[in-house]
């Protein structure tokens, strides 16, 4: 088994590129021949087959065997590990946006007060009424 640092630095690296998302998009579909991931492409089936070996290298793809056929079928593994790892620094990020928005609101309500105190101040004061 690979260190997960290298999974992660692996799988990170293999996602980096749009043409290896697009096939592993396709892939999620079902599994796939060489010939059948390179059609939408235009790129040679030999650049395509690069990518693919990037993708095996990473664990996201592996490779089957159907009589002559290879197909390809995704590995759901390191992209779970990766969303795990994403989804960490996500509740990190939205407890501190939920900090942040606790200051502001309370900045806004200090604000404001500040405001209506300023307004009463220079507000003209009625004038008191002489009586006779």
């Amino acid at each position: 088994m690979k260190p997960t640092g290298y999974t992660l630095d692996a799988t990170f690296a293999a996602l980096a590129d749009p043409t290896r998302r697009a096939i592993l998009a396709r892939l999620a579909a079902g599994d796939a021949s060489v010939t059948e991931l390179a059609k939408p492409f235009e790129m040679s089936q030999p650049a395509v087959s690069k990518h693919l070996k990037v993708l095996e290298r990473a664990g996201l793809i592996s490779r089957g065997r159907e009589a002559q056929r290879r197909p390809r079928r995704l590995e759901p593994r390191p992209l779970a590990e990766a969303t795990d790892w994403i989804e960490r620094y996500r509740r990190i990020w939205e407890g501190n946006f939920k900090r942040l928005d606790a200051v502001l609101q309370e900045f806004t309500i200090r604000q404001k007060k500040t405001v209506h105190a300023l307004l009463d101040e220079v507000k003209p004061k009625p004038k008191k009424r002489r009586t006779k």
